[in-house]
């Protein structure tokens, strides 16, 4: 059986693992990774509009992994939609990129799941084989928290090298072309930077566990045993 202070650590990673798990998850369903700002191009060049009236032409877009929507404005008001990135916009974008982000995402889910069972064992008993013990937990931990990063990384590329937000503002738009004005990483995508935080931490909980700590010994009187004694 592990000490306490072992099994006490062991069993705060399995948590973390766990609530990472959780996060990757939620990021994934939830459009919100990036929002900005957009103008109506076309529209403002059409009217001359100076600074003022520039305001009419800027609308707003917000997405995902999946999905997302925009409000239009080019001069007329106001016109919200919302769209899908499977199957038709998909190919639009870097297919490639945006697909290894998401494979990156279920790989560190699948991590993520192995890491908390290896922390559960390791919290209940003292396994017999080294990879069932701290050296797998890091090897789980440190694979799960490395495909975060590559996720975060490509999609960061996406947004940066291949101007996804840009992509999907002009899908499918004939008639008016649209610049990007602003753009903002937003929880999603800081979520699953939290989420490689959490395996970063663990890292260091699993390090900090194998840290053996002197024993305080008390030292024992010695015993005198004198003829006198033997007689009594």
């Amino acid at each position: 059986m592990p000490g306490c202070f072992k099994k006490t650590l062991f069993a705060l990673a399995s948590l973390i693992s766990f609530v990472s798990f959780i996060l990757i998850v939620v990021a994934m369903g939830t459009p919100k990774w990036m929002t900005g700002k957009i103008l109506c191009k076309t529209g403002a060049d059409l009217v001359n509009a100076t600074d003022p009236e520039l305001v009419k032409f800027i609308g707003e877009i917000y997405y995902g992994l999946f999905r997302g929507g925009k409000i239009r404005q080019c001069g007329l008001g106001g016109r919200r939609s919302k769209f899908t990135i499977f199957p038709h916009m998909v190919k639009k974008l870097n297919t490639g990129l945006h697909v290894m982000i998401i494979i990156f995402l279920c790989v560190a889910i699948f991590f993520s799941l192995v890491s908390f069972g290896f922390c559960i064992l390791n919290a209940i008993k003292v396994p017999y084989r080294a990879i069932n013990g701290p050296a797998g937990a890091c090897l789980w931990n440190f694979l799960a928290g490395g495909f975060v990063v590559l996720a975060v990384t490509s999609f960061m590329a996406a947004v940066n090298l291949h101007h996804l937000t840009e992509r999907i503002a002009n899908f499918r738009e004939n008639v008016f072309r649209f610049v990007i004005l602003e753009e903002r990483f937003e929880d999603c995508f800081w979520i699953c930077v939290a989420s490689a935080t959490a395996h970063a931490v663990n890292l260091l909980l699993i390090a900090i566990s194998e840290i053996h700590f002197p024993q305080i010994k008390t030292k024992t009187e010695e015993v005198n045993v004198t003829a006198e004694d033997i007689m009594y």
